[in-house]
């Protein structure tokens, strides 16, 4: 359910399809998968060691709990907003917003 191959998250960036609100940003991308997958990129900005690997722990929770609400088949790079005050409850009501609108604007692949 991870992306974490580098090549992977190039592919996704180079597509430039973004959503973004007050508490996230996303980048994303179609995939044939029947799942979602996700890859987390917080840059030294958000702080030191401790903040990122909360951050990080908190998106990865936040889409665990939403996997079954997120639509199929999309790469989903998380990257969170430089807040202090952003809580497992606001990364999991971006999380969803925000992938069912990209979902909406991606194109569709094709079958070839």
């Amino acid at each position: 359910m991870r992306l974490q191959r580098s090549r992977d998250f190039a592919e996704i960036y180079a597509q430039r399809r973004t959503a973004g609100d007050a508490h996230l940003l996303i980048f994303a991308r179609r995939s044939r998968l029947t799942h979602a997958r996700f890859g987390v990129s917080i840059s030294r900005k958000h702080g030191c060691a401790v903040v990122r690997n909360r951050k990080r722990r908190l998106l990865r929770e936040a889409f665990r709990l939403n996997r079954i609400h997120l639509p199929e088949g999309l790469d989903l790079i998380l990257i969170p907003r430089q807040r202090l005050d952003s809580q497992l409850t606001d990364y999991s009501r971006s999380l969803v917003r925000l992938a069912e609108k990209l979902d909406r604007t991606l194109p569709q692949l094709d079958d070839t």
